[in-house]
């Protein structure tokens, strides 16, 4: 994993749903059963999550998924929850580092395939 070092100050519903793995439809359901989660919504009306809502949404993930608290479980722990101090950095931001194609090996697949192609064509005529 490495990270991107990308930083923003807001972020859409669909980053955050990459971000943290949760479906659109799950953030905007926790937003109403979680009082602290309350994303801010720009002038067109859509939601604009802060580092903070992510950090809180992925507390929230956690404690439901990893640690199989029930949502009412979840809301008595978070009455105590504080979330870190921002530093700056989102660790948040990591993505697998994708499989490089050689370049060479993807013109050899295009020119068969092009061959194949005209091949077809001629025998179609």
């Amino acid at each position: 994993m490495r990270s991107t070092g990308i930083r923003k100050l807001y972020y859409s519903i669909s980053e955050v749903s990459k971000i943290t793995s949760l479906e659109q439809y799950v953030l905007r359901y926790w937003e109403t059963e979680f009082d602290q989660l309350k994303p801010a919504k720009n002038r067109a009306g859509n939601r604009i999550y802060t580092n903070k809502d992510i950090k809180l949404i992925l507390h929230i993930k956690t404690l439901l998924r990893d640690e199989k608290y029930t949502i009412e479980g979840a809301k008595k722990v978070l009455e105590s929850y504080e979330p870190e101090p921002d530093d700056g950095q989102l660790p948040l931001l990591t993505f697998e580092q994708k499989k490089k194609i050689q370049d060479d090996e993807i013109k050899v697949e295009m020119a068969e395939v092009k061959q194949f192609l005209e091949e077809l064509l001629e025998k179609m005529k």
